[in-house]
This record gives structure tokens, C-alpha cells and sequence, in this order.
């Protein structure tokens, strides 16, 4: 019954920013490790960045310093706030709720949100 619905996704100029929401139900979420996924056209779904029930993050070296992960336990939500944007950045994006113990290990998804970077 764990449900994870993204929001937030669109169409933006290289440089700008945009700010990806996931809301989780279903499970206690505040002790759940999140995570964001993408998958660009004619790429592998790759990490983007992960967040544990405690707070302590994980990024992928292509977007770190510029991408921020984090988590609203009171609105059993996380986010991934994605600034200076890059046509490469360009892909669908997933909300992971990761396997207990596993923090590096979707156990669900949800259905995706696309961002397109614009050059």
C-alpha cells in the first residue's frame, strides 16, 4: 500500500531551477529511507541522491552542489530542489522509498516526473 506520487516537474532554461516534490503514504515514513532516481533518453536509470530517516544524504557526482535533497516528516513528503540546471539533467525523474536496512536500494517507485532542461 506504500504509494509515492512526484510532482513539481517541467520545462526550464539551462541555468534555472526547479523544485520536485514526492509525497509517500502507506508506510512510516519518517523512518524510511527516500530516494531520486532519473532516467534520461537512451540512458540507464541512474542515483540522483538519497536521504535516510535520519538525515544524512547521498549524491551523485553530476549533480552535487547543485542539487539538494530533503525531507518534511510532518508532511510525509521529500523534496529534491534542483538548481543550475543543465540540458543533461534532462530525464524523468522517480521517487524511491528505499528497502529497510538498504538505504542505497529502492524498494518502491512511483510513477515519474519529467524535467526538461532547455539549452
Amino acid at each position: 500500500q506504500v504509494q509515492l506520487v512526484e510532482s513539481g516537474g517541467g520545462l526550464v532554461q539551462a541555468g534555472g531551477s526547479l523544485r520536485l516534490s514526492c509525497a509517500a503514504s502507506g508506510s512510516i515514513f519518517s523512518i524510511k529511507a527516500m530516494g531520486w532516481y532519473r532516467q534520461a533518453p537512451g540512458k540507464q536509470r541512474e542515483l540522483v541522491a538519497t536521504i535516510t530517516g535520519g538525515g544524512s544524504t547521498n549524491y551523485a557526482d553530476s549533480v552535487k552542489g547543485r542539487f539538494t535533497i530533503s525531507r518534511d516528516n510532518a508532511k510525509n513528503t521529500v523534496y529534491l530542489q534542483m538548481n543550475s540546471l543543465k540540458p543533461e539533467d534532462t530525464a524523468v525523474y522517480y521517487c524511491t522509498q528505499q528497502r529497510r536496512g538498504y538505504p542505497g536500494t529502492p524498494e518502491y517507485w512511483g510513477q515519474g516526473t519529467q524535467v526538461t532542461v532547455s539549452s
